[in-house]
């Protein structure tokens, strides 16, 4: 019944744990007084309500709710669900730091966490508070943020017990502002910041018996910046410096660690002097009993001091002066004083420790010795000397001791901030409050008055504040305002501070002459006992008090109070001090008699005695004499809170959790206590009396739309809401809607959280009946499935044994039968006989009896029947007559009556009828008798004549028999004959037989004997060839084994040393890299400080300019000092620059540096090329591959060598033909006209003009087939396609593909390959036309490459049928009717083309058609720009490369056909004008020629280009200026071949190569890398900008390889290519130059991205939900999280994958190489993963199942956009298996040790750290979901505690792979790259 009735879990208090959970076990009434409550351990308490109050127990929080990162997240706000909070986030989550409200709870785990990394720093910095987990890096986020947004100063106040923390917390604060800000002048502010703690520590921190670190002094450290909101300086304010311990300690503690620190590094030679040794050896430092602490090393810590000190501008000399005087204070805690007398003490004479002391001191050993046991006494008329007793004499040396070591203290701390202070005017600051919390005692002192007099104050300030934040939270939504009664500790304070106060009354004791501790004490009695409720008297004591703090009752003893607020020390030891020859300590002193400012030092504890000087100033110094220890502290203190008012205050409260330092332990007293006395629980109770759950109407409305009906959405989220909620909540008072939240009461959220629980779990259950339903029915079939195939089987197999035992029966049976039979009918038979032989005896007798019967009873009969007959005649003869008499009568009458009938009847026809009825019935009977008689007979003769057939053939058959029978007879008479020889010879060879017999016995047993010993030998034989085959089978065995052995060593060596050379190899080129990446950063500090310098000397100098020809390439690398450079530096030397005074130690350290950077880089560089060498050689075997299809391609060109010289002797056959026509006929008429000869030239001439003008015929004819087609194409397509095909070209266009097609094609289609096997025309175009085209065999011969590389050549022909399509589209009908006219005169245009284009060269040719392409295309692809359908896209680009193709061939034979008839037009052209030559010759003058002469075509010769440009000297910088400063990406480079820049440079330095220019091509690759180096410091933030410089500065590293005529690189170019290498300089060192910026642009490339990517990774990845619905919103309290619901602004997985496709096109437009692409989207997937999965370690709210299915999702389609990309195999996915295995652990089981096998098993990726932290962070979303228990946690980590791997928590989001640029030769000829005239480069000229 329980488990369906629920009662409400409440708290009830408890003696040991503080509070108990416990569950109600039947309802509560009004009127009970007692509740039935069962406890978690099971047992039953009844629980007694106050009879007065009758107040209930606290109720608890839903187990959804426990373990909130925000304790006002708590539906109910109340100490016992706080407690347990904290409890279950400390024990079960180790999570130490919790949110409560405005508050940092952090909890001491006695254990060092690694959750304070640089790692941790990135990932919160730019953090919303909310967003991610509690930190006190999240406070100090909050406060720097506030303060650039806010522009108003910030404090953090962090305070708590001594050791809760404090110190640590305000550590990692300082060190969090240092890392996120930075400074601005770089002169390491953050790190004199930081410094300034190990020597806070040193001087003012101690052990404890609570901490081993603990401070005893408050500090306020104010951490300055500038407008750009960079460090700048600090300041330090300290308080209450504890002097009492450094002349006392008690058991278990320590004195200053400073101490300690001396004492260990007393060895070191410099400290000698100090006469220094163990910590046991002094007085002071020597009475806790321990001086040493566990882990912590005392000579190491004073390294770490010594190094502060250094850092922060305290140089040696006045660090062993303070080690001098620490070291002197020592020596006088061990000064021994010895009573002289009962008023009197001394000091012995040549006492060691007090002569080391003056020593040291520099002062005069009497007057320190006599002043140590004297005093001074002024009267008004005289002075005198007192001596004092020992106890005074010792108190005095030990005053003295404090005062030394306070002024020590001050002036450290003074020095502190001088070296923290700046000249640069500070903006805003950061104040880091760490001071002591509430403190309380077995015995509680001065000090612990004034640190809680203190903590009063900050409890006040504290309380307002959070007064003040509720009240402008209600203004802001527009709440009612209702005051909340809040705990005021205004009376406490006033009862301290106010006039007649106990610091007052104190300060005016201690005027008093003989004013005393007891005499304070009763004036405190009189004053306050009565008239004030917080002060309280002791019972059994009047030398104490109590006063009612906020926190607690604390009781003061009043002993001490006075010597302590007096702080004296003797006048006289001060002027000994005074009069010290060490200048140190006269520094100390130096400002004895100033008045202390509160804004001074720390303490500020001054003496009361006064040097004797003039009398002008003693008035003045008794004056500030008089400033008690309390006074300045209140001065102090008012100071503080004045600042702290002045800023936005953030608090961290830190709680101690047991008083034994155990690592995770929680000891719940303790913490009570510290949670009631550091104020968390007011603020709870001040969220608790308003409205402390809040949420806004979209996480309302996605949180509770389960409660919500359909009816009840309306679109107007906020009316839905307040609709819903009414019904829900029926009291109006519960909640309230403000202007963007809904704001509730306490416990109202349970309400609501119970409301869904209950509508979910209705769901669960309908939901899990259903499936339950389905599951066991699926299971129901599966059983019934496999029942029935068993029970088939079963059946089967029962079937055939009942069949086998039936067939087993019935033979049985059978078997029984005749044996039965048998048995029966042998019985029968003998029981026959014996029956038979009785029966036969007994018949006898029986028959013997029955005859003598018969002849007894026939006698017997015969005498009857003579006397019965008698008898019955008589009766017979009276009887008949008397019967025939009556028969008579009877007869008669009815004879009569028939009679009469039968006359009737015979008169009517039925009478006949009657009669006839009978018959017909006989006559059928008879019928069918007859019938069946007949059919009997036919049946009978049927059966004779079968029989008689029969018969008949049976007797032929025995006829025949017989005659064979016969026959046999004779032939046995014939053979019986025979038989008697037959006998003869069977006697004969019996005989032989015998001997034959004999024989064969006599070979028998030889054979037996000789097979058994041969059976003997060959068993010898076997056995031995069995052992040596076991042998040789061992030995092969063994051999195999070793071998197999050997081959998997030497595999497995040969991968583990392959592996480790490829990690070496990484991590060489990480190293590299990242020295480089340092390299170039103090390279641009050098050269920012050079600026400086020139600056600020104000004269200009000139770069070095370099003349000799060996040049190194560091320097050319970082030459930034070249001749534009210097141009560029003269323009711009108007502008005003700024900068600060160069640090020349600075500069210098970053010169020596650079030089020894440069050296290990040189070294790297080494260690990289022998890495890369060993790989080389491992890819020779693929440089045999490319020689051996080399030599392929050879022999394909020795046979096309074959061909022309065939054609060639064909030719030169003409010849000689032409020649034996003309020598064969002599004379002067031999060439005329109608010769042999002449007809034989005119006929080969004519014959060429004839297929030229076939070959032109041919030509039209295909471009007019091409229209023809065109036109059906058109009606069959939509009418889009043409601005499909217009926007395919512009992208083709934009990405340089046209121009790159076109010089690609030209040299491929001129290659052995693609002449050898040509694909036809009709074949590759039925191909393309088909409906599914099969592109792999259409490309097998890279038909469809060589068609793209075509591309541009075949626009020329396409640019009319472009034309003509754009005219259609305008008006169809009016295109159809006009269709014709346009193809005549495209026709005619053509021809007159074709015409001018054989007139002129190849080269002019393909510049007029492709200068005539680019213009028409350039019109027709800006009509396209609007097409944005990808579909109709592709269409397009298919249907152009298919007309692509026809064109291409056809144009391909044409051009072939067209040269080889020029060539010989040309021969023949010559062999005419011999001819008509000669004619002319042979004619006389008086002769003339009746033919006109004809002119002679003179052609332009072909111009062959060597792919040089030239340049002037003068113009280099114009080239520079044009080609790479002012060139965007955006605009003109877009539409450039892909490196075209690049290809441009190396033209340029070819001709540089070619003409021997060493000065021009150093001055040329110097300001090509200086000015790519602009260019990215300029733009450097542009991702288009440095992927295309990427690009090109790779395509012309490439180029310098290629070109650079070393085998490796020569081997993949063409014989062209090869021809262009570089002739006359090395550039391998430039080449590795070029790497290096490559390599820094690519790190520019992977920053510039990881901007882009890092705003939208955790929004995309984490918060925002994929799949609506899944992800279910919690309830969060006052610091609210970022939404999952996607707002206008938030970015999404699509803007994820917008941005990736984005980054991807903008690589591939600029032509980046596919290997460098596959290695930045590695780059960007391994951002993604490592950024989410930080995120997720540091959110719990995000460690959820639901969250882990989104995860996966997000991941899916990334991966899925890496398959479209064709990356699938770069590396990227398995970037992410960290974070898909997160998201795994989120969603398996986590119960039983199988979980915990499969998790460790399947979590390979993740560390145990990550593994441990997200399932101490795994938070159910809902109640159905269980938390994992702390046991499995402890399985998870002792199964994972042998693995070998880094502690490290976060992975590193910096993290950069190393990159390689592997070699990518072009196949661009260089000598067909057009320059556009775009890019104003007319200077250039080719070459």
């Amino acid at each position: 019944i329980r488990a369906l009735h629920s009662y409400a879990r409440v708290w009830i208090p408890d003696p040991e744990e503080v509070w108990k959970s416990a569950e109600l076990l039947k309802d509560y009434k009004a009127a009970d007084s007692v509740l039935h409550l069962q406890l978690e351990d099971g047992k039953d308490l009844e629980y007694k309500l106050d009879p007065k109050t009758k107040n209930l127990p606290h109720l608890r929080n839903p187990d959804i709710l426990v373990g909130e990162n925000d304790l006002t997240a708590l539906s109910y706000l109340h100490e016992p669900a706080v407690l347990h909070n904290l409890k279950v986030r400390f024990i079960d989550s180790k999570l130490i730091y919790t949110y409560c409200g405005i508050v940092l709870v952090a909890i001491n785990p006695y254990e060092t966490l690694p959750i304070y990394g640089a790692d941790i720093i990135n990932a919160y910095s730019g953090q919303n508070m909310g967003d991610m987990d509690p930190h006190i890096f999240a406070v100090a986020e909050e406060a720097y943020k506030q303060m650039a947004r806010d522009e108003r100063n910030q404090s953090i106040i962090v305070s708590g017990e001594s050791g809760a923390g404090k110190t640590v917390s305000a550590k990692y604060a300082m060190r969090y502002f240092a890392t996120v800000s930075g400074s601005a002048s770089e002169a390491n502010v953050e790190e004199k910041v930081l410094a300034s703690n190990p020597i806070m520590e040193a001087i003012g921190n101690a052990k404890t018996t609570r901490n081993d670190n603990s401070s005893r002094f408050g500090k306020y450290i104010e951490i300055g910046f500038d407008k750009r909101y960079h460090i700048i300086g600090a300041n330090m304010r300290t308080y209450l410096l504890e002097k009492s311990r450094v002349v006392f300690q008690a058991d278990d503690e320590r004195n200053y660690h400073i101490f300690y620190q001396l004492c260990a590094a007393s060895r070191f030679p410099e400290l000698k002097a100090l006469k220094l040794g163990s910590a046991n050896d002094f007085h002071y430092t020597k009475q806790g009993r321990n001086p040493a602490i566990d882990g912590v090393d005392d000579a190491k810590e004073m390294s770490t001091t010594r190094q502060a000190f250094t850092l922060l501008g305290i140089n040696e000399s006045y660090q062993m002066g303070l080690f001098q005087v620490l070291a002197a204070i020592l020596h006088l805690g061990n000064v021994e004083v010895k009573d002289r007398d009962a008023d009197s003490s001394i000091i012995p004479p040549n006492n060691g420790h007090l002569l080391t002391f003056c020593e040291l001191m520099g002062v005069t050993y009497q007057d320190m010795s006599h002043w140590l046991c004297h005093k001074k006494l002024k009267t008004t008329s005289e002075t005198y000397i007192k001596p004092v007793p020992k106890l005074q004499a010792i108190n005095a040396r030990d005053a003295l001791a404090k005062h030394i070591y306070a002024k020590l203290f001050n002036w450290i701390v003074d020095h502190v901030n001088k070296a923290l202070h700046t000249t640069v005017k500070q903006h805003s600051f950061i104040g880091v409050l760490d001071i002591y919390g509430f403190e309380t005692f077995e015995i509680n002192s001065f000090e612990q008055f004034c640190i809680n007099y203190a903590n009063e104050k900050l409890q006040q300030q504290f309380n307002m504040h959070v007064f003040k934040l509720e009240q402008e939270e209600y203004m802001k939504e527009q709440i009612p305002w209702t005051l909340i009664d809040f705990y005021d500790n205004q009376p406490c304070i006033n009862l301290i501070e106010a006039k007649m106060g106990v610091l007052d009354l104190l300060d005016e004791e201690c005027k008093m002459p003989k004013g005393s501790d007891d005499s304070w004490a009763q004036k405190l009695y009189n004053t306050h006992l009565k008239t004030c409720a917080l002060f309280e008297k002791p019972r059994m004591s009047n030398k104490a008090f109590i006063i009612q703090h906020f926190a607690d009752k604390v009781e003061y003893q009043c002993e001490g109070f006075l010597e302590k607020n007096k702080d004296t020390v003797n006048e006289e030891q001060i002027r000994v001090l005074k009069a010290s020859k060490f200048d140190l300590l006269v520094e100390l002193f130096q400002d004895e008699e100033k008045a202390t400012s509160p804004t001074g030092a720390p303490t500020g504890k001054r003496t009361v005695l006064s040097v004797k000087p003039d009398k002008s100033r003693q008035g003045q110094a008794s004056k500030e004499h008089k400033k008690t220890v309390g006074l300045q502290f209140r001065n102090s203190l008012q100071l503080l809170m004045e600042t702290l008012n002045a800023t936005t205050p953030h608090y961290v409260r830190c709680i101690k959790p047991n008083d034994y330092k155990h690592a995770f332990t929680f000891d719940p007293k303790r913490a009570v206590q510290q949670l009631r006395a550091c104020g968390v629980l007011e603020t709870i109770r001040i969220s608790a009396a308003g409205f402390p759950s809040r949420w806004t109407y979209q996480e309302f409305f996605s949180r509770y739309r389960v409660l919500m009906k359909q009816k009840d959405v309306l679109p107007d989220k906020k009316l839905t809401c307040k609709n819903v909620l009414e019904k829900l909540v029926q009291d109006p008072d519960k909640y309230q809607f403000g202007k963007t939240k809904i704001f509730f009461r306490a416990g109202q959220v349970a309400y609501l959280e119970k409301l869904r629980a209950d509508k979910l779990r209705a769901a669960c259950i309908r939901i899990q009946k259903t499936i339950r339903c389905w599951l066991a029915r699926k299971k129901y079939l599966r059983m019934k499935g496999a029942a029935v195939t068993v029970q088939r089987y079963v059946r089967g197999h029962q079937a055939r044994c009942l069949a086998k035992f039936l067939r087993r029966t019935r033979a049985a049976v059978v078997v029984q039968k005749f044996q039965r039979m048998h048995v029966q009918r042998s019985r029968y038979r003998r029981m026959q006989a014996a029956a038979l032989a009785v029966q036969c005896i007994l018949r006898a007798y029986m028959a013997r009896q029955r005859y003598k019967a018969l002849v007894r009873e026939h006698r017997a009969v015969i005498i009857q029947k003579t006397v019965r007959g008698w008898l019955a005649r008589q009766w017979y003869k009276r009887t008949l007559a008397a019967v025939v008499r009556l028969q008579c009568c009877v007869r008669r009458m009815r004879a009569r009556r028939e009679l009469k009938k039968l006359k009737i009847e015979a008169r009517s026809v039925e009478h006949f009828k009657k009669l006839n009825i009978g018959m017909e019935n006989k006559i059928m009977q008879l019928q069918r008798r007859v019938d069946e008689q007949n059919k009997e007979n036919r049946l009978i003769s049927e059966r004779l004549m079968g029989l008689e057939s029969s018969h008949a053939a049976e007797g032929e058959r025995l006829r025949a028999e017989l005659s064979r029978l016969r026959s046999a007879e004779d032939d046995a008479k014939s053979n019986a004959n025979r038989v008697t020889t037959l006998l003869e010879e069977l006697a004969r060879l019996r005989k032989e037989l015998e001997t034959t017999r004999s024989e064969k016995k006599v070979i028998e047993d030889w054979a037996e004997t000789y097979r058994d010993e041969m059976e003997q030998m060959v068993a010898e034989l076997k056995e031995q060839n069995g052992l040596l085959k076991s042998e040789k089978d061992d030995l092969n065995r063994l051999i195999q084994e070793q071998n197999l052995q050997m081959t998997e060593k030497m595999c497995k060596a040969i991968q583990e040393e392959t592996q480790q050379l490829e990690t070496d190899l990484n991590e060489e080129r990480s190293r590299y890299q990242n020295l480089l990446t340092e390299h170039l950063r103090l390279e641009e500090r050098y050269d920012d400080l050079k600026e400086e310098i020139t600056l600020s000397m104000a004269v200009p100098k000139p770069g070095h300019r370099r003349t000799d020809s060996t040049h190194s390439s560091n320097e050319s690398e970082y030459t930034y000092n070249s001749e534009l450079a210097e141009s560029e530096e003269g323009s711009r030397g108007g502008e005003d620059v700024t900068r600060g005074n160069l640090d020349m130690s600075l500069f210098l350290k970053l010169q020596k540096r650079v030089t020894e950077l440069e050296q290990e880089k040189q070294s790297l560089q080494n260690e990289l090329d022998r890495r890369e060498e060993q790989f080389q050689r491992a890819r020779a075997r693929d440089d045999e591959q490319h020689k051996k299809a080399r030599s392929a391609e050879l022999e394909y060109e020795s046979l096309k060598r074959q061909e022309l010289e065939s054609e060639n002797k064909k030719l030169k056959h003409d010849l000689g033909e032409m020649r034996q026509s003309l020598s064969g006929s002599a004379g002067a008429t031999s060439a005329a006209p109608g010769s042999p000869a002449y007809k034989v030239l005119l006929d080969q001439l004519n014959a060429s003009c004839e297929e030229l003008e076939v070959r032109k015929e041919e030509v039209l004819i295909l471009r007019s087939q091409l229209v023809s087609q065109k036109e059906a194409m058109q009606h069959k397509q939509t009418m889009t396609e043409p601005v499909l095909y217009v926007e395919d070209v512009q992208k083709m266009r934009d990405a340089g593909e046209i121009t790159q097609a076109y010089i690609s094609l030209k040299d491929t289609n001129r290659s052995p390959q693609f002449l050898r096997r040509p694909l036809e025309v009709n074949e590759l175009v039925n191909r393309l036309r088909s409906p599914n085209p099969d592109y792999h065999r259409l490309n097998e011969d890279g038909e469809l490459w060589l068609v793209y590389e075509g591309l541009k050549e075949t626009n020329r022909l396409l640019e009319t049928q472009l034309q003509a399509q754009r005219r259609s589209h305008e008006n169809e009908v009016e295109v159809l009717r006009g269709e014709l006219q346009s193809i005549k005169e495209e026709n005619n245009r053509q021809q007159q083309l074709l015409a001018q284009n054989l007139q002129l060269p190849p080269e002019a040719r393909i510049e007029a058609s492709l200068q005539h392409e680019i213009t028409r295309l350039t019109n027709e692809n800006l009509e396209m720009l609007n097409t944005d359908d990808p579909k109709k896209y592709r269409e397009y680009r298919l249907n152009v490369l298919r007309r692509m193709i026809d064109l291409m061939e056809q144009l391909e034979k044409q051009d072939r056909t067209v040269r080889k008839l020029k060539k010989q037009l040309k021969v023949f052209a010559k062999k005419i004008g011999e001819l008509e030559g000669g004619q002319v010759e042979n004619v006389s003058p008086g002769q003339t020629v009746d033919e006109p002469i004809r002119p002679v075509n003179i052609p332009r010769r072909e111009k062959d280009f060597q792919g040089m440009l030239e340049y002037k000297k003068e113009d280099e910088l114009k080239l520079v200026k044009n080609l790479i400063l002012e060139l965007k990406p955006r605009g003109v480079a877009v539409n450039l071949i892909p490196g075209l820049p690049a290809y441009i440079l190396f033209m340029c330095l070819r001709h540089a190569d070619y003409v021997n220019d060493d000065q021009k091509v150093r001055t040329l690759l110097t300001s090509t890398i200086n000015s790519i180096k602009k260019v990215l410091k300029k733009r450097g933030d542009d991702f288009e900008t440095v992927s295309f410089w990427l690009s090109n500065t790779c395509r012309f590293l490439h180029c310098l390889k290629q070109y650079s005529g070393d085998e490796q690189f020569m081997k993949f170019n063409t014989t062209k290519q090869n021809d262009h290498c570089l002739s006359n300089f090395d550039l391998a060192e430039y080449r590795q130059v070029l790497s290096d910026l490559a390599i820094q642009i690519y790190q520019q490339l992977i920053k510039c991205m990881e901007n882009i990517l890092q705003p939208m990774i955790v929004s995309g990845m984490l918060e925002h939900e994929t799949i609506q619905g899944v992800s279910g919103v919690k309830p969060t309290g006052l610091r609210k999280r970022t939404s999952s619901i996607a707002d206008e602004g938030t970015y999404t997985l699509d803007s994820i994958l917008r941005q990736l496709n984005s980054f991807h096109s903008i690589m591939c437009q600029h032509g980046t190489d596919p290997e460098l692409i596959k290695q930045v989207v590695k780059q960007q997937f391994y951002i993604i993963g490592a950024v989410t999965l930080n995120n997720l370690l540091l959110r719990k709210d995000m460690c959820s199942w639901s969250k882990g299915m989104q995860i996966r999702y997000n991941v899916s389609q990334l991966e899925e956009w890496l398959r479209d990309k064709n990356l699938m195999n770069c590396g990227a996915k398995e970037t992410l298996e960290p974070l898909i295995q997160a998201a795994q652990l989120l969603q398996v089981k986590k119960k039983t040790d199988e979980d915990a096998e499969a998790i460790c098993s399947m979590c390979n990726a993740l560390s145990t750290a990550q593994i441990v932290k997200v399932l101490n962070l795994y938070t159910p979303v809902n109640e159905f979901e269980e938390r994992v228990a702390v046991t499995f946690i402890r399985t998870i980590q002792s199964r994972l505690r042998d693995r070998m791997e880094s502690p490290q928590l976060l992975m590193d989001t910096k993290m950069i792979y190393p990159v390689t640029f592997p070699f990518n030769p072009s196949s661009l000829a260089l000598e067909t790259i057009q320059i556009p005239g775009s890019l104003n480069l007319t200077f250039l000229t080719r070459v």
